[in-house]
């Protein structure tokens, strides 16, 4: 399947996308905000509208009410008189009653209750000495009503009832409802232009990292997504290229390792194989040459093993196998790596001269720390000159233990020092192959070192010719002791 079959293949759905999301959030915020606008300042508005009204029409009936009780009896002959001396009522019915509720008054000409009995409940409520007032909206007009009580030395002699149907103010609720809906569905098409094109921007980022991620998990290593801005994605960009940027190294240092192991399992490999058919194909060797070929056999089969050894040590390196750390002596490791190297250095016509401090404890392995001891040391005397010298110093240093390995041996220049560390890495190959290097050692040391908060540091020998090797660890604290 290519890569761009994959791609189209896992597509996400518009629908089911950020940016989908994103814009349906955006427009159910705006659809709320829309929903208020068009509620609230309405609602507001009626309230106003009835509170108006039905305050004015109380104070009439009340001032009506307060003309009448000039007697102790209302007559239809009497309301009539008082109602023709006041000014014109703002109301469009006004209707009275008399104690018993019976209709003294009333102003409309359609439904006229002259003499009949007013059974609203306003009515009712003002005969029993309330001051009352609703108020509706119902068929495009506002419908208002209220009532008080004609009293007379604190009795009530009947009540007054004000009835008010207004549709020009109701059109003016309509009108302003109108250019709400207006104003609305043009802020909603605005909106949701707006939003789409919000949404897109701020999720086209997330597109640009998504598609880098399914390039480079196809294998191109060397892509990179161009950060914009200061946000988190740009932050969540530059992230993914340092991770690619280590992909990449990881990379390349898993190619240039692989090859260089395949050339140095290779190289003893093919030398057996042609010992061997050297002896197979002649037939006339002698043994004297036949036992020289087959401890040849040996040394390269042994060269196989050592490197066999490292890179098994350096896979559960990698792997991080888990280890229990312990408190341990640096000085006592040192020792034993000194007394079993001893042999090799008088071989070589070597030197090999130690000084312990004492407490310089670390928490660590011991097997561990006798690797990293043992590969400083045993390079140390490998790549060291007859009569030369190799000093190992063990020391504490403020909250560091520290190895030293000095030696007056071929040393190091300077351009390769920052090298010597990788896999596989030789200064001078032909040498290090003479002496039974795999290249591996000081790749091994280090990373051990590393793995338990310490580092190896290289540099030339202060006293002359040669090399300086220096492994730190953190000194073990009291509380680290079990």
């Amino acid at each position: 399947m290519t890569a761009a079959k994959q791609t189209s293949e896992t597509r996400v759905p518009f629908f089911r996308s950020i940016q989908a999301k994103y814009a349906l959030t955006y427009l159910l915020v705006v659809a709320v905000i829309l929903i208020v606008m068009n509620t609230y300042p309405l609602l507001m508005a009626e309230n106003m509208v009835f509170s108006s009204k039905e305050n004015t029409l109380k104070r009439q009936a009340l001032v009506i009410g307060s003309a009448l009780a000039v007697s102790e009896t209302l007559t239809r002959e009497g309301v009539e008189q008082t109602m023709a001396l006041l000014e014109e009522v703002q109301g469009t019915r006004v209707l009275v009653t008399n104690a018993d509720g019976q209709v003294l008054y009333d102003s409309s000409d359609e439904d006229n209750r002259l003499g009949g009995y007013a059974l609203m409940g306003e009515v009712v409520a003002a005969l029993r000495g309330q001051d009352v007032s609703r108020s509706e909206y119902r068929d495009g007009a506002i419908r208002c009503w209220a009532a008080a009580p004609a009293m007379y030395n604190g009795q009530t002699l009947g009540a007054v009832y004000i009835y008010e149907y207004d549709r020009e103010q109701a059109q003016v609720l309509l009108s302003i409802q109108s250019n709400l809906r207006y104003i609305s569905l043009v802020i909603c098409a605005a909106a949701a232009v707006l939003v789409l094109l919000l949404s897109k921007a701020l999720t086209r980022n997330t597109g640009r990292l998504l598609s880098a991620i399914r390039r480079v998990r196809e294998g191109e290593y060397s892509h990179r997504v161009e950060s914009l801005g200061r946000d988190e994605m740009a932050q969540l960009a530059d992230e993914f290229n340092q991770l690619t940027d280590r992909l990449q190294t990881t990379e390349e240092a898993r190619r240039r390792f692989v090859s260089d192991a395949s050339h140095e399992l290779k190289t003893p490999l093919a030398s057996i194989r042609l010992l061997t058919d050297s002896i197979l194909q002649n037939e006339s060797v002698d043994m004297g040459t036949v036992r020289e070929f087959v401890a040849d056999i040996g040394e390269e089969a042994d060269r196989l093993t050592r490197i066999s050894e490292h890179l098994l040590a350096l896979t559960r390196l990698d792997a991080g196998a888990e280890r229990k750390p312990e408190p341990v002596e640096l000085g006592a490791v040192t020792e034993k790596v000194v007394h079993l190297l001893t042999p090799l250095a008088q071989a070589g016509e070597v030197e090999l001269k130690c000084r312990i401090e004492p407490a310089c404890t670390l928490l660590a392995t011991e097997d561990d720390i006798y690797q990293v001891a043992f590969n400083l040391m045993e390079n140390a005397i490998k790549y060291n000159l007859p009569g030369g010298r190799v000093d190992v110093t063990v020391r504490r240093l403020g909250g560091k233990v520290s190895l030293i390995v000095c030696d007056t041996g071929v040393g190091v220049p300077r351009e390769d020092m920052p090298k010597i560390f990788d896999r596989f890495y030789r200064v001078d190959k032909a040498r290090s192959r003479a002496a039974g290097g795999t290249g591996l050692g000081l790749s091994i040391a280090r990373d051990t070192a590393r793995l338990h908060g310490g580092d190896i540091k290289v540099g030339p020998n202060p006293a002359g010719r040669g090399t300086r090797f220096e492994a730190e660890f953190p000194v073990l604290k009291e509380g680290d002791r079990r």
